[in-house]
């Protein structure tokens, strides 16, 4: 196992993120992992400029659900990306490979059908200890992963229609 962290960030290279909206969505299955998720995704959004008034966090049951849950906050709210994050760790029956499937086209469709960033921010690991390794251990925080990739996103598309 590579004991690279993955998260690391230099944010004077990254766009001014003070002006972002961005919603998460945390789903609660799994929540010992999705927490550390959260965590490392609101600690970077906001080293990053952004104020926590301008993060909206809902959660859902389970990773499935994300997608809906993203959806929901794309059509209630002001925000401009929304980053999802879960957990979903493979078991002894193909519930694992229906559910990651499932998440991550939805997750794509919803951001395709309302064009704004949905981040994939889901960890889809063989057991625990890869989440753990994932979610603060010794390859990172994918929220890190996911707040970055949410900020470039927004200031993509900032500049684009501009």
């Amino acid at each position: 196992m590579s004991t690279t962290d993955l998260s690391s960030y230099n944010k004077e290279l990254l766009p001014d993120a003070s002006s972002m909206r961005i919603g998460i969505v945390v789903s609660e299955w799994n929540s010992d992992i999705t927490e550390n998720l959260l965590r490392g995704a609101l600690e970077t959004l906001t080293d990053c400029g952004v104020t926590l008034d301008y993060i909206k966090i809902v959660h859902v049951p389970g990773s499935f659900e994300l997608p809906s849950g993203a959806q929901a906050l794309l059509e209630n709210t002001k925000v401009e990306a929304v980053i999802t994050l879960g957990c979903v760790i493979r078991g002894e029956t193909p519930h694992f490979d229906f559910v990651c499937q499932a998440c991550a086209m939805g997750v794509q469709n919803v951001s395709l059908k309302y064009n704004k960033p949905v981040i994939f921010g889901v960890l889809t690991d063989n057991n625990i200890d890869q989440s753990r390794a994932r979610s603060g251990g010794a390859l990172g925080n994918k929220g890190v992963e996911a707040a970055i990739t949410a900020i470039k996103m927004i200031s993509l598309k900032r500049q684009l229609e501009d």
